[in-house]
This record gives structure tokens, C-alpha cells and sequence, in this order.
């Protein structure tokens, strides 16, 4: 063995060790592995994908859910609940919370392992808040593959929670088996009061604060849902959403809410669904990628750059059409 491959094995060998620390199901390790998949840094980005593939082999058992829903929805107490259940009941679950950042650090501003301690102690619950940062869609740029990391060590239910519902906070919908939209009853008219494209894409229609003085009106708003997913079309034949109410704050309804998502992957299964969604999906997460590496093989080459700011500067005058513009930077960029 000459001196590059004795000191290609040693550094080899802390990821080999990280891997399977994660394998084990070691809490730190696995934070410590996700940090290493969110770094910039180049290097840490090849040993990343290394470990990645390590442990990919281990992944796929794990229950993905995606919940989204608007602020003051109660996301945060509703997964708590939900986690302290399952995690009562034997199950390990992973919270992967994707929070709005900050335009000074680009950290996490709310920081979700603080707004749910109780389930943080647990030791089967493993809560890992991540910033939104550039990334549209609602979930962070390596979501996807810290949910892969969560279920190599072994974790049976994977959520995912995006910052928000907006305009583009449907990006989980590719990355999970259940979609669940959370909603809270009293802002009016609740059938104008969110985007209906999120709407098409939830499996699970969950109407929450269903307690006290706003009772009958998350009852009303669960009717009035139930009407209007009647007239949208299914993702699948084999599902028709389900509209649910519970109270995460007195643990009302969250049982059948869960029984719900146990239906909903039982319906994928039983018609071989939930392989296509995933297969599907895995070719998204391609196509993500390739989008991603242009962008920043764009933004990392001189000449591009001063090309970019170029054709920018022509655009905001109006000089210049956005679409000649990009074909103009493609092409020079396809000759460098």
C-alpha cells in the first residue's frame, strides 16, 4: 500500500465508523451525519454522498409522513402528540422540522426541538429542526436525505414538517407515502382561506383545535372539506382523501388520525402504489439534483457570472427578454 491509498483508508475510516454509529441507532451520530449532508463544503459533500450510499441499502422500511399546514395550524403540538403516542406504543420517530430562516444567518428562527421538549426527551424520538433557507417547496435542500440517514438508524416513522402552506409548500408531497395538511378552523371561509393545489395533494384533511369554543366550527370546516374533495380528482383510484378532526391539545381524534395514515399505506400497498410513488419520486429527486448542480456550476464559473449580471442588468431594463436571456447564458455556458 503506498502513502495516497494509507491516507485515502484513514480518512475512509471515521465515515465508515459514522455510518455505522447511525446504523446502530446512536442519536448523535446520526445529528452529526446530517450536519455532514446540509455542509457546503465540497469535501463534505463527496464524503456525504459516500456515506449516503453506505447506507442506503438500510433504508425504504421506515412510514414517511408530510405534514403541512398554515402558521397557527398547531403543527408543532400536533406532532408532539402524535410522536408521544407512537413512541408509547414502541415506535421510533424521527421529526424532521424545516424552519423559515433567518436573512442574517440563514439558521433556524423558531427552532422546533424547543417548542416540543416533551417529545425531544423521549429516547425513541429523534428531532431535527433545519433551515428552509433558499430552497422553495416548504422543506430544506438535503430533507430528502435526512430522512434516508433517519431510516437507516432504524427509525419507524419518518415526519416531515415544511415551514408553511404558500404558493410553492408542496415539494413534501414528493418526498413522502402520506401527505397530511393540517388546518385550523374560525379564518372565515376555509375553502378560499388555502391554496387549492395543496389541497389536491393531501391524502389526510385534518381539521384541528377541534376543542372548547371553536368545536363546532372545526366540525363545519371538516364538512365543508369532505364536500370539496369530492369534486377534485384522486392522486389514485385506490384513496379518496379523508377528512379527520382531532385536538392535539386534549389528544382528541389523534387515533384515528394515525389509523388513517395506516389505511392510506395499507390502500398504496395493496396496489403496488407505494413502489411507483417511491420509484417516482426517486426520479424527481434526479431531476432536482441535475437542476441544482447547473445552477451552481452557473453561478461558480467567471465568465457565466459576469455573463449573469450582464444579461440581469439588461432584463430589469426591459432590454432584454428573460427567456433570450437564459438561452444566451446556456449557450455561452455549453461553449466555456
Amino acid at each position: 500500500m503506498n502513502d495516497a491509498d494509507t491516507h485515502d483508508a484513514r480518512s475512509a475510516r471515521p465515515l465508515v465508523d459514522l455510518a455505522a454509529a447511525v446504523r446502530r441507532g446512536e442519536r448523535r451520530a446520526l445529528a452529526r451525519a446530517i450536519t455532514r449532508i446540509e455542509s457546503l463544503r465540497h469535501d463534505h459533500q463527496a464524503e456525504a454522498e459516500a456515506m449516503l450510499e453506505r447506507l442506503l441499502p438500510h433504508a425504504g422500511s421506515a412510514i414517511r409522513l408530510g405534514i403541512s399546514g398554515a402558521p397557527g395550524a398547531g403543527k408543532s403540538t400536533f406532532i408532539e402528540e402524535l410522536g408521544l403516542r407512537l413512541t408509547a406504543a414502541g415506535k421510533r420517530v424521527a421529526v424532521l422540522a424545516v424552519d423559515p430562516s433567518s436573512r442574517r444567518s440563514g439558521g433556524s428562527i423558531l427552532g422546533d426541538k424547543t417548542r416540543m421538549a416533551r417529545l425531544g426527551r423521549e429516547p425513541l424520538a429523534f428531532i431535527r429542526p433545519s433551515p428552509a433557507g433558499e430552497t422553495l417547496g416548504g422543506v430544506a435542500r438535503r430533507t430528502r436525505e435526512a430522512g434516508l440517514l433517519c431510516e437507516a438508524a432504524g427509525f419507524d416513522v419518518v415526519v416531515i414538517e415544511t415551514v408553511g402552506v404558500g404558493q410553492s409548500e408542496t415539494a413534501v408531497a414528493e418526498m413522502v407515502d402520506s401527505f397530511l395538511l393540517l388546518l385550523s378552523p374560525g379564518g372565515g371561509d376555509e375553502l378560499q382561506g388555502i391554496k387549492r393545489g395543496i389541497v389536491e395533494l393531501a391524502d389526510l384533511i385534518v381539521v384541528n383545535k377541534a376543542d372548547g369554543a371553536l368545536r363546532s366550527a372545526a366540525m363545519l370546516a371538516a364538512r365543508d372539506y369532505a364536500n370539496a374533495v369530492r369534486f377534485l380528482r384522486p392522486a389514485t383510484a385506490a384513496w379518496t382523501p379523508r377528512v379527520l378532526t382531532c385536538s392535539a391539545l386534549e389528544g382528541e381524534g389523534l387515533d384515528e388520525v394515525w389509523q388513517g395514515v395506516l389505511d392510506h399505506r395499507a390502500a398504496l400497498e395493496a396496489d403496488g402504489l407505494l413502489q411507483r410513488r417511491r420509484e417516482r419520486q426517486a426520479r424527481s429527486w434526479l431531476w432536482s439534483e441535475v437542476q441544482a448542480a447547473l445552477a451552481h456550476a452557473l453561478r461558480s464559473d467567471d465568465g457565466s457570472r459576469r455573463l449573469m449580471r450582464e444579461l440581469e442588468d439588461a432584463t430589469a431594463a426591459g432590454r432584454l427578454l428573460p427567456t433570450r436571456a437564459a438561452e444566451r447564458l446556456l449557450a455561452t455556458f455549453r461553449r466555456a
